[in-house]
């Protein structure tokens, strides 16, 4: 991965609002894939006491921002399915990887799948993302797109 890209993106999630609020930290970085984890709290709960699926979906969601940005060109959801295999109780740690499966000029695939700290599998989607032609916004003038 262009290590400009890299150090640019990971000083840029350090001002991301919504990740702080939940507690999500980018673990790995690499181009097309990406881990992300948190631990989930009191605040984090459904009606039924286990881990609210919308907290599940924006650890997911930051894992395929990062793989699918990983290139230095701004890459956007366009469609993410999500099937949810096991509840989660508040306070294990989830993991969540983001793994590119197919990379065009315009569109991009990835599988992401988010397991607790036993490796069981919580949860997983396919997410498909389409690639603008632009470069990443907080890069500088001398980065290049890889791809």
């Amino acid at each position: 991965m262009d290590q400009k890209i890299r150090s640019s993106t990971i000083e840029n999630v350090k001002g991301e609002g919504y990740a702080g609020k939940l507690g999500l930290k980018l673990i790995e970085l690499s181009d097309g894939h990406a881990i992300v984890e948190m631990v989930p709290m009191n605040n984090d709960v459904n009606m039924f006491g286990t881990v609210h699926g919308g907290a599940i979906f924006s650890l997911m969601d930051e894992a395929f921002q990062f793989s699918c940005n990983s290139h230095g060109r701004v890459a956007v959801a366009l469609n993410v399915n999500v099937v949810f295999h096991n509840p989660v109780k508040i306070g294990c740690r989830l993991r969540a990887e983001s793994k590119e499966i197919y990379l065009s000029n315009k569109t991009a695939t990835y599988e992401i799948k988010v397991r607790d700290d036993n490796d069981i599998l919580i949860a997983s989607c396919q997410a498909l993302a389409y690639r603008k032609r632009e470069q990443l916004p907080f890069l500088d003038e001398e980065a290049e797109p890889t791809i």
